[in-house]
């Protein structure tokens, strides 16, 4: 004890300053890992299947639009189509296609009479064409539970539109999925993508489970249609190009009285498909890093204090071990060293158990650069997408 006391005597204010700086940004790390990014999986485990009467399930409209991508329309069309549902219709909006669109549509409704396809007019405006389409469908749909998703999806079960019919028989306004990405093995950052991917839906998820919902994303989600009309559709969001999933989700989820659920169930999945080199992720991507700028509220911005409590946990830990070395300070390499392992096995632990959830992905070793690199590459992408946006303005 003595020599304890002794130690903490002989500290200099600096080492007292990089001691306390390490000592907060740890904690701060581990309150977001804890209390955040383990919900979902926490969410899962406590959940109970309670079986619900097939007969007196909602319907439902699934809502597409596809905009020359014919082929993967023609692959995914038919699995959601065929899904294990008693009251359901799919609505696809052909949104100006030049390709063979709206030939696999009409020869898809010779098959299935819950098909119904339209498309925008020729003069649509290009900025806001995407939220036309979607008007055009959330029009003509006639049932009140809105399901969206691409054409560049397919659900991964035949019971992704019963998973949703469920959760909106339960009480739900709003509903947000997880939606896989499907990569080639021979891709190489595609680990790195799967692992960026799994931490985007972790934020918006676990929000969404604390309360505070603040995006979601087109590719697997659903509301209520009288939301939709009750805001006068996408008016509040004209101005800026694309939004209609995330941007859209942040406006109206916030609003009181009204009850978002999050999807977690491997049959509530999607997956996305097609992400076969760097520039098609860093398309998809860049869409939402664009629209991150316009959301509102306190939850879209907390994990700002995330990031830069990373990046500061691991200069400051680098810093500690360079001085504790040239000063033969071992006991601040110790405890330095400590709190990196500990923040390290806690990261794992709540990434690898929610990994399970969706991607079934390992991380190991490499989940250190990869926790590096992400707000790197999302700061690089978001400056490709805002230099691109403005091109076209």
């Amino acid at each position: 004890m003595d020599a304890l006391i002794f130690y903490f005597n002989s500290l200099s204010l600096f080492e007292w300053i990089l001691g306390g700086i390490l000592s907060l940004s740890f904690l701060i790390q581990l309150c977001f890992y804890l209390f955040i990014y383990k919900k979902p999986y926490i969410h899962k485990k406590k959940q109970k299947e309670n079986p619900f009467p097939t007969e007196d399930l909602p319907g439902i409209s699934v809502i597409i639009t596809s905009k020359n991508n014919s082929e993967e329309l023609r692959k995914n069309l038919p699995l959601i189509l065929e899904q294990d549902y008693p009251l359901f219709e799919v609505i696809v909006v052909n949104s100006g296609s030049t390709d063979e669109t709206d030939i696999v549509l009409k020869a898809a409704e010779l098959k299935y009479p819950h098909l119904y396809h339209t498309f925008v007019p020729a003069e649509a405006d290009s900025i806001n064409e995407k939220k036309l389409a979607l008007t055009l469908g959330i029009k003509a749909a006639k049932y009140d539970l809105l399901l969206f998703t691409e054409d560049f999806c397919k659900p991964c079960s035949p019971q992704w539109i019963q998973a949703y019919g469920r959760e909106f028989a339960k009480g739900y306004d709003i509903l947000l999925g997880f939606n896989k990405i499907k990569i080639a093995k021979n891709v190489l950052s595609r680990k790195f993508i799967l692992y960026d991917n799994l931490i985007h839906h972790l934020k918006f998820l676990s929000m969404a489970i604390l309360h505070r919902p603040f995006m979601g994303i087109g590719r697997n989600m659903a509301y209520r249609k009288d939301i939709f009309f009750a805001g006068k559709g996408y008016s509040s969001i004209l101005n800026i190009e694309g939004g209609d999933d995330d941007l859209y989700i942040n406006r109206i989820a916030r609003e009181k009285n009204r009850k978002t659920g999050v999807l977690l169930s491997k049959e509530s999945l999607t997956e996305t498909s097609g992400v076969n080199n760097f520039f098609v992720w860093r398309a998809l991507k860049s869409k939402h890093l664009y629209t991150k700028q316009f959301y509102k509220g306190f939850s879209a911005h907390i994990f700002g204090l995330e990031t830069f409590s990373r990046y500061l946990f691991y200069a400051v830990f680098a810093g500690s071990v360079t001085w504790s070395i040239l000063t033969k300070d071992y006991p601040l390499l110790t405890c330095a060293s400590l709190l990196f392992i500990i923040r390290y096995g806690i990261q794992l632990l709540v990434i690898n158990r929610n990994s399970m959830l969706f991607d079934h992905v390992t991380y190991h070793i490499h989940l250190i650069p990869f926790d590096l690199f992400q707000p790197f590459n999302n700061l690089r992408f978001r400056r490709y997408a805002n230099r691109r946006n403005n091109q076209r303005r």
